[in-house]
């Protein structure tokens, strides 16, 4: 299955710019050091947000747990960087109460794949 409204899915900056390529952050500077090897750059972010939502409509979704705060779903890939390196990717979004788009949380290696 695709990931419900795909089209309208929304990737905020913070998540991108301060959290997934930030090297400082105390959690994210791991997801930091995955995505910089495959050529994004803290100060170009939005090739990284750019790149989030086009992998969110070609890839096929799961559903994930349903939560208090709505349902989770994740997507799983390859992704390709701007260096032309690609790597399996798992990202979870979700579609909250009262909401009928789904938004990014997070990121990380698809050590599974």
């Amino acid at each position: 299955m695709k990931l419900p409204k795909s089209d309208n899915a929304v990737v905020d900056v913070e998540k991108v710019r301060d959290y997934l390529l930030s090297a400082s952050h105390p959690v994210g500077r791991m997801k930091a050091a995955f995505f910089m090897a495959l050529g994004y750059l803290e100060a170009e972010w939005s090739q990284l947000q750019r790149d989030l939502l086009e992998f969110a409509q070609l890839h096929s979704a799961t559903p994930g747990r349903f939560t208090r705060y709505g349902n989770k779903y994740e997507v799983r890939g390859t992704l390709k960087g701007p260096s032309g390196r690609t790597a399996s990717l798992q990202t979870v979004w979700i579609v909250r109460h009262g909401e009928d788009f789904p938004r990014f949380i997070t990121a990380f290696p698809d050590d599974a794949a």
